[in-house]
């Protein structure tokens, strides 16, 4: 994978809905010592999908909708508890947002398949530390493995 997607990609803040308000995170910070000083949903198991822009085509927006609503579909009939969350480059003049599905308790052996099957470069999981997992064979090794640590943002 090139440096400069994978610097992207651990830096890209994530806005996760949880009851007590949006949690905002990044995959860039440094390592934790006490994992349980995380917020909760940070310390269980989910995976981050998306079907927008795959292989980072850029698609017209009714496109990327209708991806993503097949996407989402596909998921609650797999069982899955799933929530709309969004990914967003944190620079000021940044305009790239990409809407998002958490979706929790998904094993990777799944996680990765969806990001196959809707042809996406990589896909976040969350197990003992947050993952970026590569799912284009044209990026990378499928399954190859980039590890980041949780940065809470404010």
């Amino acid at each position: 994978m090139e440096q400069a997607l994978l610097r992207s990609y651990l830096a890209t803040v994530y806005e996760f809905p949880t009851a007590s308000g949006a949690v905002r995170a990044s995959l860039d910070g440094d390592v934790v010592s006490d994992p349980s000083s995380l917020p909760e949903l940070l310390q269980r198991p989910f995976a981050v999908l998306t079907a927008y822009n795959p292989r980072s085509m850029l698609l017209p927006r009714k496109v990327n909708d209708q991806r993503q609503q097949v996407m989402r579909d596909m998921l609650i009939l797999g069982v899955y508890r799933v929530e709309a969350c969004v990914a967003y480059e944190e620079d000021p003049e940044g305009t790239w947002r990409e809407p998002s599905w958490l979706v929790h308790g998904m094993d990777r052996t799944e996680a990765l398949a969806f990001g196959r099957v809707f042809r996406q470069n990589a896909i976040l999981i969350n197990g003992a530390r947050p993952e970026i997992v590569v799912t284009d064979p044209t990026c990378d090794d499928i399954g190859r493995v980039f590890v980041g640590n949780w940065r809470v943002r404010a």
